[in-house]
C-alpha cells in the first residue's frame, strides 16, 4: 500500500476540486474517480499531478479498482437535485447506494481512514426550527426534509454500518458553500442572479454559509483529528437571506432586490413551474421544497468543528469578496 495514496470521488466538483488542490498543496499523492466526461476545469492548476480512475461511485468494479491501494478516502461525490419527480430516483442511487458501494470497497481493500461528505441538510429540518441545530439533532420525518437531505442522512447511515464491520470513518456535514465554481451550478447561480440583477425578490427564510476553501480544510483536519464515527459541520456564519443577498449586492456593487417573496405564493408558483418541467422536459430552476426550506430560519452550531478539528471559518463578507476577484 502506498504511504500517503489518497482517493478523491466528486474531485470534479466545487469542494472536491477544492480538496484535490489542498492535498496536492501539502504534498500528497491523489487519485480521482470521475465519470468519463465529467468537466476538468475546477482541477485545471493540478489535473496533470493526479491519478484519474473512470466510473462514478455506482459502478462497483470501477470504486473498487480506485479504492485499491489507497491509504485515504474522501468520499466527496453527490448528486445534488431539487427533488423533482424525475430526479428522486437518481439522488438516491448516486448519493446513499453509491456510499454504501464506497464503504464496502473500503472494507474489502482495508484503508486507513474514511472522510465522508454528509450536508447540514441530512441533521433534518424541524417543521418549527427553534434554537441551534448541532451534530447531536436526531433525524426525524418532516414535510420540509428534501429529498437530497434524506439521501445524504441514509449515505450516513451506510457510514455507521461500516463503522460497526470495522472501517475507520468520520463524517463532515457542511452548511450552504460558496465558491467560484462553475456558471449555473450550486450557488453561484444565485450569486450571478445577484449580481446581474435577475434575482425577483428575497425568501423570508436564512440559512449556515460557508466558503469552499475552509470546507476542503475542515475535511482534512476531520482526516487527521476527527474522532471516529463523530460528525462535525462545517459552516460560518448563521444568516438571513436578506443578509446574504445584501452581502452579494454590496460585494458587486449593485442594488439589491427589496421585495421579500411571500412563502405561499412562491409554492403555488413552484408547483406550476415544477408541472411544466415535467410537460417539457426542462430542469425547473424552483421547487416546492426548496421554498418551504429557504422560507424557513436555519440556525446551525459550529462550535464542535472549532473546538475539536480547530477549524477556522472567514466571514461571508470575505468569501463573496473572494469570488468577485477571481471573477473580475
Amino acid at each position: 500500500m502506498e504511504s500517503d495514496l489518497t482517493l478523491v470521488t466528486g474531485a470534479t466538483g466545487l469542494l472536491g476540486s477544492e480538496v484535490v488542490k489542498l492535498l496536492i498543496d501539502r504534498g500528497h499523492t491523489v487519485r480521482i474517480l470521475r465519470r468519463e466526461h465529467s468537466k476538468l476545469d475546477l482541477l485545471k492548476p493540478v489535473v496533470d499531478q493526479i491519478d484519474h480512475v473512470i466510473g462514478d461511485v455506482t459502478d462497483r468494479a470501477a470504486v473498487e479498482e480506485a479504492v485499491r491501494g489507497a491509504r485515504y478516502v474522501y468520499h466527496v461525490a453527490a448528486r445534488i437535485g431539487y427533488g423533482t419527480r424525475g430526479e428522486e430516483k437518481e439522488i438516491m442511487r448516486v448519493n446513499a447506494q453509491g456510499t454504501a458501494i464506497v464503504v464496502d470497497a473500503a472494507l474489502h481493500e482495508g484503508i486507513e481512514r474514511l472522510t465522508h461528505t454528509s450536508s447540514i441538510a441530512a441533521l433534518g429540518k424541524p417543521a418549527n426550527p427553534q434554537g441551534l441545530i448541532t451534530e447531536q439533532t436526531e433525524w426525524k420525518e418532516s414535510p420540509v426534509n428534501s429529498i437530497y437531505g434524506r439521501s445524504k442522512w441514509m449515505a450516513e447511515l451506510e457510514v455507521y454500518r461500516g463503522i460497526a464491520e470495522g472501517l475507520d470513518a468520520v463524517i463532515v456535514n457542511p452548511s450552504l458553500i460558496f465558491g467560484t465554481g462553475r456558471e449555473g451550478e450550486n450557488t453561484r447561480e444565485v450569486l450571478d442572479r445577484v449580481r446581474h440583477g435577475k434575482l425577483p425578490g428575497i425568501p423570508q427564510g436564512g440559512n449556515m454559509v460557508v466558503d469552499a476553501i475552509d470546507v476542503a480544510e475542515g475535511h482534512l483536519k476531520a482526516m487527521s483529528a476527527g474522532r471516529t464515527g463523530e460528525k462535525y459541520i462545517l459552516g460560518s456564519e448563521n444568516l438571513s437571506w436578506r443578509e446574504i443577498i445584501q452581502t452579494i449586492a454590496d460585494v458587486f456593487g449593485v442594488d439589491a432586490p427589496t421585495r421579500t417573496i411571500p412563502p405561499g405564493l412562491a409554492i403555488m408558483a413552484a408547483g406550476v413551474i415544477e408541472l411544466a418541467g415535467q410537460i417539457l422536459g426542462f430542469r425547473p430552476l424552483i421547487t416546492r421544497s426548496n421554498i418551504r426550506q429557504s422560507s424557513r430560519i436555519y440556525r446551525y452550531d459550529n462550535s464542535k468543528s472549532k473546538s475539536e478539528l480547530g477549524c477556522t471559518y472567514r466571514s461571508f463578507r470575505e468569501t463573496v469578496e473572494r469570488i468577485a476577484a477571481d471573477l473580475r
